[in-house]
């Protein structure tokens, strides 16, 4: 499995987590996956420029995979992920559009991918007006926050609300999936820009890491 994420922390530390920490839906299968992205440089972190890596990522992880005597169907033929965000990008329909021809996986957030950890300990229906910024600062008002970095004293820093902490997450998938399915179901135009709140970071854990559950 090969991942392109849009931000350099959190997404990865997310992933990393899952891996880590998350009960395999399929006992005894083992999900290799590999952060693609890890060093390139801003430029490429948008949603088109990371569909097109992940395209050609695709084609070569595929051409491998027919040498090795690995066929579409077999669970191990390799997947590419892109997670991205709505942010202010202009290009999302089209990064959606040339990912399903190439059969690239997209896991996306509208505004932000910070409205994932948030659904984990609260639900959120209303529209952000595509400003991640609100979705932040209701994240760092949680109280789970404050446990992980310290007294409610003591501002949490922009570079420190980044970090993904196992005591943000554990135990609150099943609420987090449940909030983010409800949201989705009210978007079914075909404008992703228009989705918000949405996001469906839990196919990513579900269908690409084949986790059921942390």
């Amino acid at each position: 499995m090969y991942i392109f994420t849009e931000g350099e922390v959190t997404e990865p530390e997310f992933i990393e987590f899952v891996q880590e920490h998350g009960a395999r839906a399929q006992q005894g299968r083992e999900v290799n996956h590999s952060i693609e992205n890890a060093a390139v440089s801003a430029g490429r972190r948008k949603p088109l420029p990371l569909v097109e890596d992940a395209i050609h990522k695709l084609a070569e992880a595929e051409r491998t995979a027919k040498r090795a005597g690995l066929k579409p169907e077999d669970w191990n033929w390799p997947q590419v992920w892109c997670l991205f965000d709505r942010d202010q990008h202009r290009d999302i329909p089209t990064a959606f559009a040339r990912a399903k021809k190439a059969g690239v996986y997209v896991a996306y957030s509208h505004p932000c991918f910070e409205l994932w950890r948030l659904l984990h300990y609260q639900n959120y229906t209303s529209t952000f007006g595509g400003v991640c910024g609100d979705v932040a600062s209701r994240l760092k008002e949680q109280r789970g926050f404050a446990q992980t970095y310290g007294s409610s004293t003591r501002p949490v820093s922009p570079e420190d609300a980044k970090r993904v902490k196992p005591g943000q997450l554990t135990g609150n998938y099943q609420r987090a999936r449940q909030y983010a399915q409800k949201i989705n179901s009210a978007h079914t135009g075909p404008d992703q820009t228009r989705w918000d709140p949405y996001t469906d970071v839990w196919r990513l854990v579900e269908d690409g890491l084949d986790v059921a559950d942390y």
